[in-house]
């Protein structure tokens, strides 16, 4: 390039950076317009009533099931998906069962702290959303932890005989999902949530489920390894949020014997474990 072009060229710089700055920005402020969740009101109390939809064309079950680590350190906030998810080692839950089997009981609190959190994602249709009733007759992904899954469970496999069975995922056989948010002691709560009596989507119109069916996203990018850090980028990041703090740990503990998967298990999917969606809610506002 001559000089005479890079003075040419740089007549428009500013408002080339200008655009460059403003992409930016716009890849910060990121939002998948796919998602969807309740809107609460100003007591954090919220209503919706959703269907819970099949497997996508060429997936096997309608939803999957992701793990994920959120926590602050002195270097930042850990905000990631664990390998976990993908059957792989996850340098997070390693460390986890060092703390947890060190003996100290500190390192119990810091383990739970840093447990992993279990999300499902499932391909749902907005029955009703009085808050935005633009969404209502759209396909959207709902993100949901294990209060919600807990209830789907409930209704596959009911604990009383003179309780039927339904599959929440079946257009002709399922039932609309009565989604009732509150706000208990600080945390979202959706004790009062419900499915309701089974009955068939559009009156069991077959045009219009195969309309609906062809619209459902894919849920394999979820679980795509290729959307997943490695082991060594997650350490490394992991190095950089708590510092000294991963030496001093693995020093500490190099003589405790490595724990099995179930024993990790037990540090990572307590019973009182905080339902991941109101656990992130809560990062996000600090």
């Amino acid at each position: 390039m001559s000089f005479s072009d890079f003075k040419k060229r740089s007549e428009g710089s500013l408002d080339n950076l200008q655009k460059e700055m403003e992409a930016s920005e716009k890849k910060k402020s990121y939002k998948d317009d796919r998602l969807w969740r309740p809107e609460l009101d100003k007591s954090g109390n919220g209503f919706a009533v959703i269907r819970f939809l099949p497997a996508s064309d060429g997936e096997d079950i309608p939803w999957v099931k992701v793990y994920n680590h959120g926590f602050k350190g002195p270097g930042g906030w850990y905000i990631e998906n664990s390998l976990t998810t993908l059957g792989q080692k996850d340098p997070v839950s390693e460390m986890n069962s060092r703390l947890w089997n060190s003996g100290v009981e500190s390192d119990k609190d810091i383990a739970r702290d840093r447990k992993r959190r279990l999300s499902y994602m499932s391909n749902i249709l907005v029955v009703s959303d009085p808050a935005n009733p633009q969404n209502e007759g759209k396909i959207f992904l709902f993100k949901f932890g294990k209060k919600i899954f807990d209830k789907v469970q409930e209704a596959m496999n009911p604990e009383f005989q003179d309780e039927e069975k339904v599959n929440p995922f079946d257009y002709w056989g399922g039932a609309n999902f009565k989604l009732k948010v509150r706000r208990v002691a600080g945390f979202i709560n959706y004790d009062k949530s419900e499915f309701d009596s089974a009955a068939a989507l559009f009156d069991g119109d077959d045009a219009k489920l195969e309309e609906l069916w062809n619209k459902q996203y894919s849920l394999t990018a979820f679980t795509d390894p290729s959307n997943f850090k490695s082991y060594d980028e997650l350490k490394t990041r992991l190095q950089e949020v708590i510092g000294e703090d991963i030496r001093s740990t693995e020093s500490r503990s190099s003589t405790v014997e490595d724990v099995s998967s179930s024993e990790v298990n037990s540090i990572d999917d307590s019973k009182d474990e905080t339902d991941a969606l109101s656990y992130f809610e809560k990062l996000s506002q600090d």
